[in-house]
């Protein structure tokens, strides 16, 4: 175990939020967590995540040394759009997890793959056959290899933007143009670690935009990804300050109600790694989101035809 000290020089308010500055390599959350199972003192004793600090109060973290994942098969429902000897298309339901990782051990999209299939090994015991990811909060479409032949194939595609990613995204505020594109480098936000954020020295990233259609204070865009950085639809939308509705991270405060962020993606290409096939799969808005599309104020203005059979 790594033992961290810090000695507080003037009074700082609560403990959990004291250690989440002195300590921004750790998530608030497992810092509480920390604090609750007693591996953080102060002055030697153990207090509540709510005790206030005081100036020269020392505070001892003893990180825990951490239990290796291995992820294992679960019987869990998942809904698979497509399978064959190479690649199997799954709907991903809002909500799960991609794969298991710290605070999500187990009930993962992988977990579930391994009790169905053989997944590829490239990525290891933790993320065997994840090519590509989405948010545990955004629904819809994910490829995943099941050996390792089409893992390096599906990757190749990636790299080299092969693929359809296609996603309906509902936002805040109003657009007066029909469609665009956000070609804006990302990187770790500087301000928040949990954060993707447009910094200069980031990796590039390109997401074009086109309005399907207009609701007062809200617009429900088609995202089409060039690139596939982490978060970078929420990001992006973030940066030209139409932030995703019902996004807990990168939305405001006041936002619509939900499970998350009202992001989907519907439409996903690709080319069959053996047989050079290209295939396109599609996957309708979840019940919820039609249901909060449903509730808003449409603008009597035209509905772009294509998006029509995926909201309705």
């Amino acid at each position: 175990m790594d033992s961290k000290e810090v000695v507080i020089t003037t009074e700082q308010g609560r403990l959990d939020k004291v250690l989440r500055t002195a300590f921004p390599e750790f998530s608030r959350a497992q810092l509480t967590k920390w604090i609750t199972d007693g591996h953080v003192l102060v002055n030697g004793q153990k207090k509540k995540p709510k005790y206030s600090v005081k100036a020269a109060d020392r505070i001892t973290l003893v990180e825990p040394k951490a239990e290796p994942l291995a992820a294992r098969p679960q019987n869990l429902p998942i809904e698979i759009v497509y399978e064959d000897d190479d690649v199997i298309v799954v709907n991903k339901p809002q909500g799960m997890v991609v794969h298991p990782a710290a605070g999500h051990p187990d009930g993962t999209l992988v977990n579930a793959l391994l009790y169905h299939t053989k997944l590829s090994s490239i990525n290891g015991i933790i993320r065997p056959g994840i090519v590509h990811r989405i948010d545990k909060d955004t629904s819809g479409l994910l490829m995943v290899a099941k050996n390792d032949h089409a893992h390096e194939v599906l990757s190749a595609q990636l790299k080299a933007k092969k693929n359809l990613r296609q996603y309906y995204a509902l936002v805040h505020g109003e657009f007066s143009e029909e469609r665009g594109t956000i070609d804006a480098p990302l990187g770790r936000s500087p301000m928040d670690r949990k954060k993707q954020a447009v910094v200069a020295e980031g990796r590039p990233a390109v997401t074009h935009f086109e309005v399907v259609k207009r609701f007062v204070g809200y617009t429900l865009l088609r995202v089409t990804l060039e690139t596939g950085r982490t978060h970078q639809i929420r990001a992006h939308m973030a940066y030209i300050k139409h932030p995703v509705a019902g996004d807990p991270l990168y939305g405001p405060k006041k936002t619509l109600p939900g499970q998350g962020q009202y992001l989907h993606a519907a439409t996903l290409g690709l080319t069959q790694p053996t047989t050079g096939e290209d295939l396109r799969f599609s996957a309708p808005l979840p019940a919820g989101f039609k249901t909060m599309l449903a509730q808003l104020t449409p603008y009597a203005e035209k509905t772009n035809e294509s998006g029509e059979n995926m909201i309705n």
